[in-house]
């Protein structure tokens, strides 16, 4: 479903230029290009701060522990369709899971989910903003004030997402960010990252992510180990100027498929609007593996995005709670199925994607 070629190459100078710079200054931990590619990053994002980190996972549970969200008496509600690893993190903070419906028409975490959901356990909601699309941030940020949680972001399938114009950093304090392979900005294995406004957040994640230290070799408080590399960061920062244009490109191959699959009976699209940054684009059928495997008799890849709701994982089962039915989500996984997107499809690609779609029909 993606090809990191085109990326490689458009790019290729600019990695070469990095990688040069990084192996004369002999730094390969928390090096000058870690600390470039945190500002650019910052800057792109319309963040005043960036901290990198050894993965997108690793990147929410910092945000959870800079919070303060350790305990397990400790709750944080999070949607049941994401990926496992939004779950993960929260159980590697040492707080518990509580899982929410998701919006029949979005598959988002709603402030309407986030009622339901709530208890006075409730320490922390992780809004996921899932295939690129956004949430209500200003309508959850709000019940998230009023009710004194923390409220972190899930953004590592939103790179450059903006909210109503609006960066992601104006609703909350604590965005999270993967840079693994596949995503709108990747780079050569895992790596992460948080953006923030505010600096004592800044500071604070850039404490916990290197083992609790301040330049030295002194813990000054529990922590992990979790750098962004070097390596990584040479891509990264060659890749990242061609972000918006590959964003934009994604934007065109949506409009694509949503223009010839709206009325396409057999199938449903999932969340299109203006601002998405479309990491996935996803459609929903009820006979879904009738589809994926029409689909790949024709030569079109195409992925699953998610095959199983939080709470049926056994992982999660017995470390989460959940006081109302979930059944769409449920539904969800069982129908969601993700189109091929990325700077890797062109025109003649989505029209063969989805002349291949159109040309099924259920049994």
């Amino acid at each position: 479903m993606f090809d990191m070629h085109p990326v490689l190459k458009r790019a290729g100078n600019r990695i070469d230029k990095h990688l040069t710079e990084m192996h004369a200054a002999r730094r390969f931990i928390l090096g000058q290009q870690v600390q470039c590619f945190e500002e650019e990053l910052a800057t792109s994002f319309g963040g005043s701060f960036a901290v990198g980190s050894g993965s997108g996972t690793a990147a929410l549970e910092l945000c959870l522990r800079e919070a303060g969200i350790v305990r397990a008496e400790q709750e944080v509600i999070v949607p049941a369709l994401t990926s496992l690893f939004t779950g993960q993190a929260v159980l590697a903070a040492g707080a518990r899971l509580r899982i929410a419906d998701v919006d029949p028409d979005t598959l988002l975490l709603t402030p309407e989910s986030l009622e339901r959901a709530w208890t006075p356990a409730t320490a922390a909601v992780v809004c996921v903003h899932l295939y690129g699309h956004a949430c209500r941030l200003d309508e959850i940020a709000d019940w998230c004030h009023r009710r004194r949680a923390v409220l972190i972001q899930d953004a590592c399938q939103a790179h450059g997402l903006r909210y109503k114009g609006r960066p992601l950093t104006a609703f909350s304090a604590h965005t999270a960010y993967s840079f693994y392979p596949t995503k709108n900005l990747g780079c050569l294995g895992d790596g992460g990252a948080v953006v923030t406004d505010s600096k004592r957040v800044a500071r604070r994640i850039r404490l916990l992510r290197d083992g609790g230290r301040n330049g030295d070799q002194i813990a000054r408080a529990p922590a992990t180990n979790s750098r962004l590399d070097e390596l990584h960061a040479c891509y990264l920062r060659g890749f990242l100027p061609d972000l918006n244009d590959w964003t934009r490109q994604r934007q065109r191959i949506a409009s694509v498929y949503a223009q010839n699959l709206r009325e396409n009976k057999n199938v449903r699209l999932v969340g299109v609007d203006g601002e998405a940054v479309h990491h996935l684009f996803v459609i929903r059928a009820r006979e879904r593996d009738g589809l994926l495997r029409h689909l790949q008799s024709h030569g079109i890849e195409a992925g699953i995005h998610y095959p199983y709701p939080l709470h049926r994982q056994p992982a999660f089962r017995r470390r989460a709670t959940w006081a109302h039915s979930l059944v769409h989500a449920e539904r969800a996984c069982r129908e969601v199925l993700s189109l091929p997107i990325g700077p890797h499809v062109d025109e003649n690609l989505a029209e063969q994607v989805y002349t291949t779609v159109c040309g099924w029909s259920p049994c």
